[in-house]
């Protein structure tokens, strides 16, 4: 069938807004099916889309605007949100949903689903904490720069010491958001500001800014130096000349920034709140609040019906861990299993290097362990290696979450999780196997990688993002899979499972009890160590985290308990022809994508397997 598609021209749409859909729009002719043609066009419109990221480039692996980085600006955000709006019209023009095939028609949901979501951030844009102690820029640059941006040549290192200096530019763009969100009365709390003025100035401290030890950038470039002359790809005259462009760079562009950042808010700091409030504390806080929740968990529950959930599966774990607790020969209460779990030196490694060095070996050696058995339980494997890397020194945090960062589509970057191992107190040993396949496999390197690497879908979908309840939903539902698969044959492991799956449920009742019920810092670090074993340490990094971050704690069980209920749904309805291959496969072949779109896809597919 014959057609006509609109070409790829919205690149000066997003400078112009959106009172020229169709002027700033050609056709070209189709000769495939709608399928097909739309497919093309998404693909088309990532590529568009991608130019306003050379972060993202890079993080694909690509070296295209190697030297420069994103605008941050508002005028910048807004450029992104017109063009979203272009392309969306655009579509809606030319393609007939209908026709479409079912992979198609998600294709287009979530194209629509982005769309909304980035209309809805633009409105609560200056609600949003700008930057924090979260992995905020102001630690991202330095920690993008040094793990992503590979450097082969001279001109790579050109463009490392460009981006060095953007970061500069970066900043200040930052800064005047987090001004004008702190004139509209949206503040982090004062912890947070505490955070960003240490970070910041701790990145403009040392060489090449004054006598003391190399800073992680400036390290990171004399590594680079040594490593061009050593392969003889530069004279010992070029290092010395480029390494006075880095000085520059940072001395004159980045510095500068980052101190009028840490100045702003040492000076704004008397502004905060002495004692830290949630979302509900800010101008229109309760709508805000419910439009995180909407945004992380991909539902319509009420901040009511996520506590409510959240106190029931509390006591659901706790009878669990009280089973474990029993089969360990442990006398006494559930309270008291706690402390001895928090304290006994037998949980612990030791509080030195090498004690980090343990952990990296033993989380290391669990998921190399599980990855052997994933071809029983997955049809789809990852193709992309996966590291256990401790946090650099400039944003470790003592007890402070575990995280994933992705890899390259080609493989050519492995998957990395990242452990803060700056305080091994705060870092007991019996949820470290459930963090560990949590984060690796058949977590978040499992799910995003497949992701990365499907040739099936659009490129949009593949490669554009990262929805809360299904990547945290798939991760947590990976550490009860685990069990399964042969984890956890120790029983302190297995508790340490629960504790893991307990915190997420804390997760559902101190996010709303902070946001929505007023809830103190005190109060939520009570109810955590009331119901969890995890230290005080740890209990109140994570209270700290869920004021930073509205809703997005409530995220990961959410997540959980629906992929579990479509897993149940399917078992049911297909019998002797369940298969969990093709079950987890189902989940996983269609990139990140709200809860809602993931029920008709698991639903598709069982009608499909129905149907032979």
């Amino acid at each position: 069938m014959k057609m006509k598609l609109a070409a790829a021209l919205l690149a000066s749409v997003a400078l112009t807004g959106c009172d020229a859909l169709t002027s700033s729009v050609a056709t070209i002719e189709c000769s495939t099916t709608q399928t097909e043609c739309l497919n093309q066009w998404f693909d088309e419109k990532f590529e568009e889309q991608l130019e306003f990221s050379p972060i993202q480039q890079t993080s694909l692996g690509r070296k295209t605007n190697y030297d420069k980085l994103d605008d941050f600006s508002i005028e910048g955000q807004l450029k992104t949100l017109n063009w979203m709006r272009e392309a969306t019209a655009e579509m809606e023009a030319n393609f007939d949903y209908d026709e479409l095939s079912q992979e198609a028609q998600q294709s287009w949901d979530m194209w629509q689903y982005r769309l909304q979501q980035a209309e809805q951030a633009a409105e609560y844009a200056d609600r949003e904490y700008i930057l924090h102690q979260m992995g905020g820029a102001h630690t991202f640059l330095p920690s993008f720069l040094l793990s992503q941006h590979v450097v082969e040549s001279e001109s790579d290192l050109e463009a490392f010491i460009a981006r060095i200096g953007e970061s500069g530019r970066v900043m200040d763009q930052l800064l005047e958001r987090a001004q004008n969100n702190a004139e509209a009365g949206t503040r982090p709390p004062r912890f947070s500001y505490d955070a960003v003025i240490a970070e910041s100035r701790g990145l403009v401290s040392g060489a090449p800014f004054d006598d003391g030890e190399p800073s992680a950038l400036w390290a990171g470039l004399e590594g680079h130096l040594a490593t061009l002359v050593e392969n003889e790809t530069i004279t010992p005259q070029r290092a010395d000349e480029l390494r006075e462009m880095g000085r520059s760079a940072m001395v004159d562009q980045m510095g500068p920034a980052y101190t009028r950042v840490a100045d702003w808010f040492e000076a704004d700091i008397a502004n905060t709140d002495e004692v830290a409030q949630g979302a509900s504390a800010l101008p229109g806080g309760e709508d805000f609040y419910n439009y995180s929740l909407g945004v992380m968990t991909t539902t319509e529950m009420t901040a009511d019906e996520i506590h409510v959930l959240g106190l029931a599966e509390v006591a659901r774990i706790r009878g669990e861990m009280e089973a474990i607790m029993a089969a360990t020969g442990f006398e006494g209460s559930l309270q008291e299993f706690f402390v001895f779990t928090r304290d006994d030196p037998q949980f612990f490694f030791s509080n030195d290097e090498a004690g980090a060095q343990d952990y990296i070996d033993r989380a290391t050696m669990h998921i190399d362990t599980l990855t052997e058995r994933l071809p029983e339980f997955f049809g789809r494997l990852p193709k992309a290696a996966l590291e256990v890397r401790r946090v650099e020194p400039f944003r470790e945090q003592d007890g402070a979450a575990q995280h994933y960062r992705p890899g390259t589509p080609d493989g050519s970057r492995p998957g990395v999780y990242y452990a803060h191992l700056s305080d091994m107190t705060a870092m007991p040993i019996p949820p470290l196997e459930a963090i560990a396949y949590h984060e690796g496999n058949p977590g978040h390197h499992m799910q995003v990688s497949i992701a990365q690497e499907l040739d099936n879908i659009p490129q949009f979908r593949a490669q554009g993002g990262f929805i809360s309840a299904y990547g945290e939903g798939w991760a947590l539902y990976s550490e009860a899979l685990a069990k399964e698969m042969g984890g956890y044959e120790d029983p302190y492991s297995d508790f340490g499972r629960l504790q893991s799956e307990m915190w997420r449920a804390i997760r559902l009742v101190v996010d709303t009890g902070i946001h929505a019920k007023g809830w103190t810092e005190d109060e939520a670090v009570a109810y955590c160590l009331e119901n969890s074993p995890n230290p005080e340490t740890v209990a109140r990094s994570e209270v700290q985290r869920y004021f930073v971050l509205p809703g997005q704690a409530t995220s990961y069980k959410i997540g959980m308990i629906r992929i579990q209920e479509l897993r149940a749904k399917a078992e049911a309805e297909l019998g002797e022809d369940f298969d969990i291959r093709g079950f987890h496969d189902t989940v996983l072949d269609g990139g990140s994508m709200p809860l809602s779109i993931l029920e008709t896809r698991v639903n598709n597919w069982i009608a499909s397997v129905k149907a032979g």
